[in-house]
């Protein structure tokens, strides 16, 4: 187990996962033992696809707990409030502008536990967060994708 990888997380990002396990431990754990109460008082298991899906959903549950309890365990939390550095680090919200007149985009770098392309929360392993990390504001990063090379400029770090 020594060799489990660094799970890097914010305050916020640490936060939401602890809610979220003791959602789990609690409530869904309750639910589903319902359900799966109910579905065995219905008789014959063999034909029971309630009984058949509340015993997925418990592995599912399960497993999540597992998963979440070793990113905690494996965790270290990045406190974005302390400073502006000057550089990117896990944490920075970071507002680019690609060179070859693309539109201004703002990034939020965090560990990949937290990441959410939607919501512009990139993992500082992902191509743009590696090519962003430890640069300053001016730095012209090359970022490749599947159709070549972006570079893109970092207006601000926050």
């Amino acid at each position: 187990m020594g060799n489990d990888k660094e799970v890097i997380l914010t305050l916020d990002g640490l936060a939401k996962l602890e809610k979220e396990l003791e959602h789990l431990k609690t409530v869904r754990r309750r639910e589903v033992a319902e359900r799966i109460r109910q579905a065995l008082e219905f008789g014959d298991i063999s034909e029971n696809s309630e009984y058949e899906d509340a015993k997925n959903e418990q592995g599912f549950i399960e497993g999540r707990i597992l998963s979440i309890e070793k990113m905690l365990r494996n965790a270290k939390v990045i406190d974005d409030s302390e400073g502006n550095t000057g550089v990117v680090t896990v944490g920075s919200t970071v507002k680019l502008v690609e060179v070859n007149g693309g539109a201004e985009v703002e990034y939020t770098v965090v560990g990949s536990a937290e990441a959410d392309p939607l919501k512009f929360k990139i993992s500082n392993e992902s191509p743009v967060g590696r090519s962003l990390m430890g640069q300053k504001v001016g730095s012209i990063v090359n970022v490749t994708v599947p159709i070549g090379t972006i570079q893109y400029k970092i207006l601000e770090i926050k």
